[in-house]
């Protein structure tokens, strides 16, 4: 598995990380801990060491299998977790304070809960799980990172980008503090090609890209006659006529790709790959069956040129989490 350099440092995370929240259990219908465990020890064997968590997961669950897999595997992997805004809103709204969604007690009580969770000493990469770049100018965010950095709880910091909102993050990106920002990047979803991916290139600040399937669009699975179970997310996500909107453009880029690839799901995955501003790509992996599909497409490599400007033409704008 290829390795890309962490931002400013001499780490090297995974191409292909290993997306946790669905083993979470929360929103997603289906998961099971020991085919989660299977999955995630898979990971390691096959090179990947990028694992991206969040304290929500699961309410901490999806941490406690991360952490767990880990000492079982005797292996040292980069963990990444994720700070709930203390209003718990997802994106973080326009008028929302610092100190209403990230005091610096919070930062440092929910990162001290995650390392309970995984049983860990330090996080690798702590993020806050939604932001608001009216915040970047604020000390008090500032002084948190320093002194989980200072005490040895949190290695590296980034931001979860709003979904849909690339630009907003870069603000504080400027202050040197932040060594990546997680942004949802996929076929329909190519706006961080233009103002974030340079930023991120000239401040050497790395990408992780979620939602990479598009939640499940962009993996040929979904159609008009889709059903999902209550308590799934994506009853939601995909409502309406969604469902056929989405498999109505799935088909027009499988014709635009022609057999170039062998399915949907490798077209969108070495799409991501082909950008070089991307450090890792993390999509939700809950079976081993999966784990080792994407493990086959990320060694494929990048796409050629061609068929990357073919792809420019489905870029979709709008959002589903609405």
């Amino acid at each position: 598995m290829l390795k890309k350099k962490f931002s400013k440092s001499e780490d090297k995370t995974s191409l292909l990380g290993f997306g946790c929240w669905g083993i979470g259990k929360s929103l997603w219908i289906g998961a099971e801990d020991n085919k989660s465990k299977k999955a995630l020890h898979s990971a390691i064997n096959n090179g990947i060491n990028l694992f991206d968590s969040a304290l929500v997961y699961g309410d901490g669950h999806s941490e406690k299998l991360v952490g767990e897999v880990e000492k079982e595997s005797g292996q040292n992997i980069f963990i990444t977790s994720k700070i709930p805004s203390k209003k718990y809103e997802w994106p973080a709204k326009d008028d929302s304070t610092l100190k209403e969604s990230f005091p610096k007690e919070h930062i440092i009580k929910s990162t001290e809960q995650s390392l309970k969770n995984l049983n860990r000493g330090y996080i690798d990469l702590q993020q806050f799980h939604v932001w608001n770049d009216n915040w970047a100018n604020n000390d008090d965010w500032k002084e948190a990172i320093f002194q989980l950095k200072k005490d040895g709880k949190v290695r590296y910091f980034g931001i979860s980008i709003n979904d849909h909102q690339p630009e907003n993050g870069i603000e504080a990106g400027r202050t040197g503090l932040i060594d990546s920002f997680q942004v949802i990047f996929n076929i329909f979803d190519q706006s961080p090609i233009e103002k974030l991916f340079p930023f991120c290139k000239e401040n050497n600040i790395s990408i992780l890209a979620r939602v990479p399937l598009d939640e499940g669009g962009l993996t040929g699975k979904i159609n008009s006659e889709t059903q999902f179970e209550a308590g799934d997310f994506r009853a939601r996500y995909f409502k309406d006529d969604r469902k056929a909107q989405v498999q109505e453009r799935v088909e027009k880029i499988n014709n635009d790709v022609n057999g170039e690839t062998d399915s949907i799901v490798e077209t969108a995955l070495r799409y991501i790959i082909s950008f070089d501003a991307v450090t890792s790509v993390i999509p939700g992996m809950r079976t081993v069956e999966h784990l080792l599909s994407n493990v086959e497409i990320i060694n494929k490599g990048p796409l050629p040129n061609d068929l990357i400007n073919k792809l420019k033409a489905h870029k979709w704008d709008r959002n589903f989490y609405k």
